[in-house]
């Protein structure tokens, strides 16, 4: 593991976060809260990759706007670097330093890019504000090397391009650059790939590899997608969301290779194997219930009992703790007696 920040803290904590929204059902209804995380603490070290998965609605891509302070919560703290960053005054040295030191990698790539500016004068106008450049011809010098870095060669053909000129996977790395060009020493990816090309993952996810290994970059990988979050987290850890929780967490390899809490058993029962011979072999987990529950409302006690097929009477009333289990951390009340399961697709 690389070595912690001063004081042995994480680079990033997040402690004991609520984030709490209001929905808008329109004239004459009543706002209804929406608890998009419940008390979520997680910490990410220098150089560490953290996959975060769950279905949509679980509250993965609010953490990933948390870290990077487009949110602030309603209850909890983030703190980067040990300095909790809703104290940080706007103009400070640790304002700017956090500001600088934790980007974010989009989904939609063409929506993250200014489309009536050239990549070249949307990369080029951080560095001179931020004074990592002196002026254009400097900033060129560094985008040059950057867009070596990710795979846009030669560079020039792509930095005087307009956004909708380049493909999806070129606007992927362009983002991965400007990312990049700050010097940040942690990077949110929220869902990098799913609007690529399936030929093209596996390149943008080894792209990131490098910038872990090469440029000691961490990562805070958010995914619904199973498979990419085993590729690219490969010795890091795994974070397993279910409507604003925590249900398991621990080094990605433990708890892929034996998991306990019976909803990412499901989901791994649920990715599809194109072998029909290994398919008939691999056991599968019949839910109660294919529906999720509303975060709005959702169900007392544990909230995945709806659908659990290990639920006891217990599960619907109190609401499991997230405690240690086997080097790892699960929220189940019954995690001991759990079947064990193993991920084999081959």
């Amino acid at each position: 593991m690389t070595e912690r920040t001063k004081d042995n803290a994480p680079l990033m904590r997040l402690s004991h976060i609520n984030m709490t929204f209001h929905n808008n059902p329109g004239f004459l209804r009543k706002k209804k809260k929406i608890g998009a995380l419940v008390d979520v603490s997680l910490d990410v070290n220098p150089g560490e990759i953290v996959a975060i998965v769950g279905e949509s609605g679980c509250g993965k891509t609010t953490i990933g706007k948390l870290i990077t302070g487009v949110y602030r919560p309603t209850e909890g703290d983030v703190f980067y670097a040990g300095g909790n960053i809703r104290a940080l005054k706007k103009g400070s040295a640790e304002y700017n330093a956090f500001r600088l030191g934790v980007q974010m990698v989009h989904q939609d790539s063409y929506a993250a890019l200014n489309p009536s500016r050239t990549i070249f004068q949307s990369l080029s106008d951080p560095l001179i504000r931020h004074k990592l450049s002196k002026n254009r011809v400097e900033s060129l010098d560094i985008l040059v090397d950057l867009f070596e870095r990710v795979g846009l060669t030669p560079p020039e053909h792509f930095l005087f391009k307009y956004p909708h000129q380049l493909s999806g996977g070129q606007r992927q790395r362009t983002l991965l650059a400007r990312a990049l060009s700050v010097k940040p020493r942690l990077i949110v990816a929220d869902e990098p790939v799913s609007m690529v090309d399936v030929s093209l993952r596996i390149s943008l996810l080894d792209l990131m590899g490098r910038m872990n290994s090469e440029m000691d970059v961490a990562f805070v990988y958010i995914t619904h997608d199973l498979a990419t979050a085993r590729y690219i987290a490969q010795g890091g850890r795994l974070v397993v969301m279910y409507l604003g929780k925590i249900v398991e967490t621990g080094d990605l390899s433990l708890v892929l290779n034996s998991p306990r809490h019976p909803y990412l058993q499901a989901l791994i029962t649920a990715i599809p194997i194109p072998d029909p011979r290994v398919s008939r072999k691999v056991n599968t987990l019949p839910l109660r219930s294919l529906d999720m529950p509303s975060n709005v409302s959702p169900p007392t006690g544990c909230r995945f009992h709806p659908r659990c097929p290990y639920c006891q009477p217990r599960c619907e009333n109190e609401e499991p703790e997230l405690r240690a289990f086997e080097g790892e951390l699960i929220a189940c009340h019954f995690a001991e007696q759990v079947p064990e399961w193993k991920w084999d697709r081959q």
